[in-house]
């Protein structure tokens, strides 16, 4: 066989590996697809208030309490502030202070786009493009005093508050519903903040 028929055969073989593998992503892929969305027949409906005025909503949050997590271990004194911005999304800057309330400061920035425009209650927040994480917002306080922040499986909650202490009765209220919503109270950090904000 000549050096040119032997290229010749090769590249046809080569051709049919990149076949396969292409037939291959595309299963993976739609396999993926697949997964991930009947990930959600796993999760009970999450409710979320009927509606949020962004506008309102945006400012600063104390962070009173959430479900312990990764990104902020040994975080206190948290803050979340929120800006409307000129396209309709939202600029969020998280603030955490490491160890106690003398630590050192620290802060992530990130953006956030409403997912429904029926509510404005369900957001997606991304602090590394292109991925973003539900923010819904389960609870609001009549005056947008506080609110409750989870997502559909229920893996992270986040109690705020517009000052650094919330009421002890408007807490134990929100513990008490949180079942309703399969969250576990019990689960509950409290995240130290400095009174004197």
């Amino acid at each position: 066989m000549s050096v040119r028929s032997r290229i010749q055969n090769r590249c046809s073989e080569f051709g049919a590996l990149k076949k396969q593998i292409r037939m291959a992503s595309r299963v993976s892929l739609v396999a993926c697809i697949a997964a991930v969305s009947g990930c959600g027949a796993f999760y009970p409906p999450l409710s979320t208030v009927e509606k949020v005025d962004i506008d309102r909503y945006t400012g600063r949050w104390f962070e009173i309490a959430r479900y312990p997590n990764s990104f902020e271990t040994g975080c206190v004194g948290v803050t979340a502030d929120y800006a409307l911005r000129d396209d309709g999304r939202v600029s969020v800057t998280n603030t955490c202070v490491e160890g106690d309330l003398d630590g050192e400061v620290r802060t992530i920035e990130g953006v956030a786009r409403v997912t429904d425009s029926a509510t404005n209650a369900k957001l997606a927040v991304s602090f590394f493009f292109p991925f973003e994480s539900d923010y819904w917002i389960l609870e609001l306080g009549d005056d947008y005093e506080y609110a409750v922040v989870g997502e559909p499986s229920r893996t992270f909650l986040w109690i705020l508050s517009r000052e650094s202490t919330l009421d002890e009765s408007i807490l134990e209220g929100i513990k008490s519903r949180l079942p309703d919503l399969q969250y576990d109270p019990e689960r509950l950090e409290m995240v130290p903040q400095n009174t004197d904000q």
